[in-house]
């Protein structure tokens, strides 16, 4: 049903729609045209004025002096026209080109040095590329005869009306002079047989009145003067004398052209009168359309609306289940599976399984029906899948646990075996070879640990009493591969509770043995601590001159040290097991201590651990007691890099002292 009624109706809005775009492409048509007569007839106006002021300027370089006033007058209107064109790009482009010698000329012409035959051409070839632009040559007026005729009217008559000012400005200079020069008879025929032909075509489209119009301007006592003036012009082809007064010339010829100009701006006006009832008839056309789409947009709506009543109750019931299902049934599902301990071999717990789909869905049309018992088998296979991935998870996490777990004790077992040997050894060279060995029991305890502390177990090496804070860092030093690399550059005194040594050294060594990875060979890696009096916490840092990290794995490590990211054991990549790591024994040290990572300056990366005031314990000797801060604070860059450097200066003070002595 819904096809038989969309596939009609949607011929129908097609048909519309396309009606509707005719209608609108001709108002924009018709309104493009109207503006673009609009800024023809302000280009004509531009050329009108330059067209005045080419045929003063003939005359002035001429040797007619009078016509400076009116020049200058002249000369004020072209400015002010030039700068009402400026907002059309096309136009002032053209202008830009053609008239950028302008003021030159002028200082030319004023001086008396520039020549007639070149004056002109510069004018006349300005003059002719705005005309060319003719922004009117190509609108969308295909369908309106009278409309393209009157546009072609317009374009004959602004050629005509060149041609005369043309001839205007020629003959001015030629009257003055008092004889042809050159090659000016033979542009003064051209000219003349350019503006009949013009307007022989413009009669050939003009209507009747127009051309009646144009008839009065060619009868006027003026128009006579100026044809006898012209006359007596084509009979001085040989050069002879003309003993004509360039005054009179210019005064007839002037109203000839503003009498031309006057019919070429009622042409414009006739266009423009016909752009402006295309444009309303379009408006009209284009409103029925749009009020006969809506009507049938409204008829396809109450259609879709009806149609669709049979179905919208079900399946709304049955999106309801669905985002019942996705946002809370099966993530708390999910969630309680999870978290709860093994079920006696049972994948899913009896309690957590949905006995059957919701009745109400079942109880519609044999589609949702169906759509109800899909959703149903999605639950189903989920809640199992969620109950495998679950145990699957605990399955591998006590199994790294129970192999740390071996691991210790074996390692345990060993690094007995190998104290007591060398309690026994007496020969240096098997001795250093049993430290070696021990060295790497060490460190394969370490290592042991690790998978307890990812696997979520405490390893079973508790420490009783407080330890100073270098016997610490040396405890985590010899945890490492490569401790000969590791230099103690200044430790201040400190106290570490017994319960947080073995986790502050297992925590420093794993940060210790990554700045040996990441760093040169020949580069040693250096350890630092001291106290920041002013959040009451101690702080170590491991610095490395190595190939240092981005900002962005920078950002990466830092949510694994203080668990926001989204990684976990099973997911993150092997290579970021020590992040995860140092987060885990951190967060076992509790709340205030925090690992922080920093760029070395020269190149590196330094990672910075701080430790709160309730993990330190009181000093032995006397000392003045630690001002109260808050221990959730760390300590920041900047107290790193003091206490950086306040440890460095203390270690080449030391460097220095020793070698005086010696």
């Amino acid at each position: 049903m819904a096809v038989v009624i969309t596939v009609p109706v949607c011929l129908l809005l097609a048909v519309t729609g396309l009606a509707v775009d005719g209608r609108a492409e001709a108002l924009g048509d018709a309104r493009t045209t109207r503006a673009e007569v609009d800024l023809s007839l302000r280009v004509q106006a531009l050329v009108h004025q330059l067209q005045r002021e080419r045929g003063l300027t003939n005359g002035l370089l001429g040797g007619r002096k009078a016509f400076r006033p009116e020049l200058a007058a002249t000369r004020e209107r072209v400015d002010a026209a030039l700068a009402g064109m400026r907002d059309d790009n096309a136009i002032e482009g053209v202008i830009r080109r053609q008239l950028g010698r302008l003021s030159g000329i002028r200082a030319s012409a004023d001086r008396g040095g520039a020549g007639r035959a070149a004056t002109l051409t510069f004018y006349t070839t300005a003059i002719d590329a705005l005309d060319a632009v003719d922004p009117v040559a190509e609108t969308a007026t295909r369908a309106d005869h009278q409309l393209s005729d009157g546009l072609a009217a317009l374009r004959e008559l602004a050629a005509a009306k060149e041609s005369l000012a043309l001839e205007r400005g020629l003959l001015n200079g030629v009257f003055a002079e008092g004889a042809f020069q050159g090659r000016e008879y033979l542009t003064f025929t051209d000219v003349r047989a350019r503006r009949i032909t013009a307007l022989d075509r413009f009669r050939q489209v003009a209507t009747s009145s127009q051309r009646t119009t144009l008839e009065h301007a060619f009868a006027t006592e003026y128009a006579r003067r100026a044809t006898a003036y012209e006359n007596q012009a084509e009979d001085a082809a040989d050069g002879s004398a003309l003993h004509a007064d360039a005054g009179a010339w210019w005064n007839a010829m002037t109203v000839l052209v503003d009498d031309l100009y006057a019919v070429q701006q009622s042409v414009g006006d006739d266009v423009r009168d016909r752009a402006d009832r295309l444009s309303h008839d379009a408006e009209t056309g284009l409103a029925a359309y749009l009020v006969a789409g809506a009507l049938v947009a409204t008829l396809v709506a109450g259609l879709a609306a009806f149609a669709s009543r049979s179905l919208t109750r079900p399946l709304g019931a049955l999106a309801e289940a669905a985002h019942d299902v996705a946002r809370h049934r099966l993530p708390a599902t999910v969630a309680r599976i999870q978290q709860s301990p093994p079920n006696h071999g049972e994948l899913l717990p009896a309690a957590d399984t949905p006995d059957h789909p919701d009745a109400r869905l079942l109880g519609g049309t044999a589609e949702i029906a169906e759509v109800a018992a899909s959703l149903y088998q999605v639950e189903q296979t989920a809640l199992h899948l969620a109950a495998q991935q679950a145990a699957l998870r605990r399955t591998t996490t006590e199994s790294l646990a129970n192999l740390g777990r071996r691991n210790q004790n074996l390692v345990r077992r060993q690094l007995s075996l190998i104290t007591r040997l060398e309690r026994q050894e007496l020969d240096p060279d098997a001795l250093a070879e049993l430290f070696e060995l021990d060295h790497l029991a060490t460190r394969m305890r370490r290592n042991a640990e690790n998978l307890l502390v990812l696997a979520g177990q405490n390893p079973p090496r508790p420490t009783a009493a407080p330890a100073g804070g270098l016997e610490v860092v040396q405890s985590a030093i010899a945890e490492v591969e490569q401790y000969r690399r590791v230099l103690i550059a200044a430790v201040e005194p400190v106290q570490v509770r017994g319960h947080a040594v073995a986790d502050v050294a297992h925590l420093l060594a794993e940060l210790i043995e990554n700045g040996l990875i990441f760093s040169p060979p020949t580069e040693p890696v250096e350890v630092h601590g001291w106290y920041d009096t002013e959040d009451g916490t101690y702080c170590f840092a491991v610095v490395d001159h190595g190939v240092g990290v981005s900002e962005a794995d920078k950002e990466r490590a830092h949510a694994r040290f203080s668990g926001s990211g989204d990684e976990a054991l099973l997911t993150s990549p092997t290579r970021f097991l020590g992040h995860l790591v140092v987060g885990r024994l951190a967060h076992r040290l509790g709340e205030g201590a925090q690992v922080h990572l920093f760029d070395t300056p020269g190149g590196g990366l330094s990672a910075l651990l701080a430790l709160p005031g309730r993990l330190l314990a009181p000093a032995q000797e006397p000392a003045a007691p630690l001002p109260p801060a808050p221990p959730a604070v760390s300590c920041l860059l900047n107290g790193f890099r003091a206490g950086v450097a306040r440890a460095e200066a203390r270690a080449i003070e030391a460097r220095t002292t020793q070698g005086a002595s010696s």
